[in-house]
Order: structure tokens, then sequence, then C-alpha cells
């Protein structure tokens, strides 16, 4: 079997098949739990240490909850102790199933070097949080234009323009003005998002009242310029200086490659059609685990409830293996 993704996912997954003695292999088309690596600098978790773990190993933190570094070290434990081989830098650009129902991944490097595999299951942990949700408007590819907050250093003493109102929105306009960053909040709706951390839910809205973070409600973004970010809202048309610009307006699977692999996909919510007792789609085989069965709402998976997701799709593979023998 095949394994495409190395997040707490795919990695949950691999070592149940380990423990059923499959034979399998692990694709990554980034580092280990890139997702991971690609939060903020210091961002906390919003759980608590074992929430995080799997394959049955603590995560210990002298913290009330888990921050990224110490993620990213757990994680590296992990793969250590139960010798995951992962073909890191391979991103999968099809999966095609063929008559005998095995299927061919033809997988590519950045190098430009491809590789095909064949294997008789495939389990697709892919995540969403490669895919930024665009906002197909111009000036968003240039280049201090970013979907991913980073750190607040580099941005000391600029301007910062940062659209969305939901939890990454409001930390890292918190975090960048506490670091003396000049930061803007632009927001399409009247009120910031439910979802927001109750603890950080008060902090932003008093910055935003005692007016050290500005903010912009019931307005949205039409262009982004190299200086400066074109908004309409309910004072009409206006400009806001910007010397770096976050679009922090959400992610969604590769709903492409699931379509391409044959996988029904319902267009208004991304969501791929899928078994939900054992995370099986419409083509035989073919399993979906973690974020990526969540379609447009990646709210409702995380870390939390996906790890247990390979522990289902391996018992299924398992048994089938055994009627076969």
């Amino acid at each position: 079997m095949l394994i495409v993704g190395a997040g707490p996912s795919g990695l949950a997954t691999a070592i149940a098949a380990k423990q059923q003695n499959l034979d399998f292999a692990i694709v990554e088309q980034g580092v280990l739990v890139n997702s991971i690596f690609n939060f903020p600098v210091h961002m906390v978790f919003f759980t608590t240490p074992e929430l995080l773990e799997i394959g049955g190993l603590p995560l210990t933190t002298p913290f009330e909850k888990p921050t990224r570094l110490e993620a990213l070290r757990y994680y590296r434990r992990v793969v250590d102790t139960y010798q995951l081989q992962i073909a890191f830098e391979e991103k999968v650009m099809e999966i095609e199933r063929e008559a005998d129902g095995t299927f061919v991944v033809t997988t590519a490097t950045p190098r430009g070097a491809t590789r095909v595999r064949q294997a008789r299951a495939v389990v697709l942990a892919i995540g969403y949080y490669d895919l930024p949700n665009m906002l197909g408007i111009p000036g968003e590819d240039l280049p201090h234009v970013s979907h991913y907050y980073d750190d607040a250093h580099p941005y000391y003493r600029k301007r910062v323009v940062v659209v969305g109102g939901k939890n990454s929105a409001a930390e890292a306009c918190l975090e960048m003005y506490r670091a003396g960053v000049h930061v803007t909040l632009v927001h399409r709706h009247a009120t910031l998002g439910d979802s927001i951390k109750y603890w950080v839910r008060p902090d932003i809205e008093n910055r935003i009242k005692e007016g050290s973070v500005k903010a912009r409600f019931n307005t949205r973004v039409v262009e982004i310029t190299p200086t400066t970010v074109i908004v309409e809202g309910p004072e009409g048309r206006g400009e806001i200086p910007a010397e770096q610009v976050f679009l922090l307006t959400g992610y969604h699977p590769d709903d492409d490659l699931m379509r391409r692999a044959g996988i029904n996909v319902e267009p208004e919510t991304l969501k791929p059609e899928m078994n939900g007792e054992t995370f099986e789609t419409n083509v035989p085989n073919l399993f979906l685990a973690g974020g990526a069965i969540a379609g447009k709402a990646t709210g409702s998976i995380f870390i939390e409830n996906g790890r247990f997701h390979g522990e289902k799709i391996i018992k299924v593979i398992a048994d089938r293996l055994r009627q076969q023998e």
C-alpha cells in the first residue's frame, strides 16, 4: 500500500500498517509534518499534549499546551522509534487505477525526477494546509503577499495588513502588534469569527477598541499594489499603506488530485464521496485520512480526531487481505 502524506494522520496510518505487517511506502511532498513546520514559528497548540500523540508514545512538555517546536521534535521521535521510511519531496502527480484494481502512482521531485509506484491500496493523508483559498484579485501574487504568517520580527516598525477574521488572523495581529508592527486587520464580515480561542478574543477586541490594532470590518480587498491594499467598505473605496500583506483566508484539500484519481467531489463543499465508517472513497481501495476528508469545512478535522482514521483504514485492508488468503 502507498500512504501519501507524512503528517500525523499519515504517520498513524503507517504505524498501524507496520503493526499489521503490511508492506507499505510513504511519500511526502515536503518535509516531515509539513503543515506543522509551516505554522507560525511561535505557535502554541490549542489542545493538550496527549491529544496529539500517536503510536502510544507520550508527548512531554513542561507547559499546559505544546508548542510547534515541541511537536516537530515529537513527530521526529515517532518516526525514529517506529523506523518509518519516508520519501520526502515527492509530490504525487497522478493516481491511476488499472483494470486489475491496482494503482499506478506517479510522483515528481523539485529537481524534475519522476518515479512510478504500484500499490494495491492508496491512503491519501494529504491534509489541506498546502492550498490556500485564493481571493482572485490583482496583486495577490506580488512578492510581499503571503497566505502564511511566519514570525513578527521581520516586520518590526513596518506597515502590515492582515486579511481574515478567524483565529490565525487574530493571533498574527496580536503577535505583530506586540513586536512593534503597525498592523491593520481587514475582514469582510461585521464581526470576528466565532472560532477564535476564548482567551484570544478579548485580547484582540480590546486592542482594536483602543486602536493598537486598526480594523476595517464589512470590508473586502479588491486589489493589492506594491505599496497599498485597495479596499471597499462602508466608507467606500480606499487605500491602506502596506509593506507586507498576509491573506489568512483559509485553506482547502487538493480536490483536483482527488478528482483525477476518480473520487467524486461535491462542487460546492469540496466534500469527497467516502464511507464514514471505513474512510474508503467511491474508488475501491482508495482511502482518505485526516484533513483530506473535510472539504471546505477544515475546522472539523484536527490532529485530535484525524489521528484515529489510520487504524480503521488498516483494519479494513488487513481484513480483506486475510479473506483473500
